[in-house]
């Protein structure tokens, strides 16, 4: 990574980023052609399923031992290539906190990450919230409001759906003073969740469109993902566990 002439970081094919994590997961019904208008043309959208997701992170390894939040906007699809087919979530949009994990999962992985600034949940049981903000503007609000543990069963059902947490990005590139890209490719991401405790309940999200002056480059992200119709709200839960992601599994789909 730039800056190179300092050499870089140590490649390992056995290395893995690993840290704790809390998980607020919200998914909602949308319009189908509505929501196709956010998706490449070289993937398929599986089911008009949009999933907000706040994940709180700590004790990161690659981080020594450090912290950062995130709330990334996803739906699932289908890469149909010449050599490669695979299914995972596209993020439409991830918001991180920190400068770091913004810069690798851009560059290495194409994952559309920018920043804004994301509160620590608040907790205050059954209660749990989270709002996502920049320069002081609030433009997503999340709550949840838990109804129990997840046990037995559906406990190992829950951990099976939320174990697999793989991505496709698109890596793109611009040209420089021209319009157009200088490299554009679609990245498969492998990432799981060890998942150790699940909590049912009800979620809500709020958006809150911000003017170009509120915010000048994000604007237009936020107006885009506040219209999309909710037909109606699925599955909200709050997860406990550890996020594993294997950077050496990651690879060029063709």
């Amino acid at each position: 990574m730039m800056p190179a002439h300092f050499g870089g970081d140590v490649f390992t094919t056995s290395y893995k980023a690993q840290q704790k994590a809390t998980t607020l997961a919200m998914a909602f019904e949308t319009d189908r052609a509505e929501l196709e208008r956010y998706i490449p043309e070289e993937l398929e959208l599986r089911s008009p399923i949009v999933q907000v997701a706040m994940n709180q992170l700590t004790e990161i390894n690659w981080l020594a031992g450090g912290h950062y939040n995130l709330v990334g906007v996803l739906a699932p699809v289908r890469f149909k290539g010449k050599k490669d087919h695979a299914e995972a979530a596209y993020p439409l949009v991830l918001w991180e906190n920190r400068t770091a994990p913004i810069l690798t999962g851009r560059e290495q992985t194409g994952v559309p990450k920018i920043f804004a600034d994301i509160e620590d949940l608040h907790v205050y049981k059954p209660h749990y919230s989270t709002s996502v903000s920049y320069e002081g503007n609030t433009f997503l609000s999340m709550s949840f409001e838990a109804t129990g543990p997840i046990a037995g069963k559906d406990l190992e059902q829950a951990k099976l759906e939320l174990r697999s947490l793989d991505m496709i990005g698109w890596r793109y590139i611009p040209k420089v003073g021209a319009p157009g890209a200088d490299l554009s490719q679609f990245i498969y991401f492998p990432q799981w969740m060890e998942v150790e405790k699940v909590y049912a309940g009800k979620g809500t999200l709020r958006w809150t469109e911000l003017s170009v002056m509120q915010n000048p480059r994000q604007h237009h992200i936020i107006r885009a993902l506040a219209s999309l119709p909710v037909k109606k709200m699925l599955q909200s839960v709050l997860a406990e566990g550890v996020v594993i992601i294997d950077t050496s599994r990651s690879r060029v789909l063709e």
